[in-house]
């Protein structure tokens, strides 16, 4: 997974917790995969068999997390995700806290378990290796406070790279789904300005799968892109056929 950082990578979120989404998802060539513990209804065992399925089909698993949770981090890591993705982390304390729960000792603080990623025990020396050279900690950034104390959060060793979060960031301004403010505009070259010098990769989540938009992010620089939810990818589909019909419906 570290290995995409480093160039263009571009992946997805699954909200839907039926092991075909992500196996669709999977091996529709997307570069990773985040399954989505914040805005769904997917729990801990539904995580483990998403995980196990993109996993299976040689995609990279990320979890995005419900909140900067250190027992969730180490259930989801566990289960065998690649890595987690933290939730409105908004000071270098918590993208600390993130990175070390993440992590073994003597890096972190996560305890020892041998489950999934373990090898339920026969591969631990090997899965503890691996951890602490490939685990992967993204934060969001996804709050004004967050884009204030950016230097900081960026400057965090273990943290690898950040993703925005549209929405959130422009509700912190006070106008939630404006992404055309001159507020959101100074926010996002702020975090582009800043990134760049720390040389920190990172993008932004395209909420709507428009090909356009994709091609617009991708032109600004980013590298590290979430492209729409399997919802939105699922409603989209359905509707433009539909829609495509509608004069012989009426």
């Amino acid at each position: 997974m570290k290995k995409l950082l480093g160039r263009l990578s571009i992946g997805s979120w699954i909200t839907l917790g039926h092991p075909a989404i992500a196996e669709i998802m999977a091996t529709a060539g997307f570069d990773w995969l985040a399954v989505d513990l914040e805005h769904s209804a997917i729990n801990i065992g539904q995580a483990e068999e998403l995980i196990r399925t993109i996993d299976l089909k040689g995609t990279p698993a990320l979890v995005r997390l419900s909140s900067n949770n250190a027992e969730q981090i180490k259930r989801v890591m566990d289960s065998g995700a690649q890595g987690v993705i933290v939730p409105m982390v908004k000071s270098s304390a918590e993208a600390v806290a993130a990175v070390e729960a993440t992590k073994y000792p003597p890096v972190g603080i996560r305890s020892v378990g041998l489950a999934r990623a373990q090898g339920y025990g026969t591969r631990f020396a090997e899965y503890f290796q691996w951890q602490q050279e490939n685990s992967v900690v993204i934060v969001q950034i996804e709050h004004i406070l967050a884009v204030n104390n950016l230097e900081d959060i960026l400057s965090v060793e273990g943290v690898d790279g950040y993703i925005v979060g549209p929405y959130d960031l422009s509700g912190s301004l006070g106008d939630p789904g404006n992404f055309v403010s001159e507020e959101f505009l100074s926010a996002m070259d702020e975090i582009r300005r800043v990134s760049k010098r720390l040389g920190v990769p990172g993008g932004v989540h395209i909420v709507e799968p428009d090909p356009n938009s994709l091609r617009e992010c991708i032109e600004e620089g980013n590298k590290f892109i979430a492209y729409s939810v399997d919802t939105r990818i699922l409603d989209i589909g359905c509707r433009a056929g539909l829609n495509q019909v509608e004069e012989f419906r009426a």
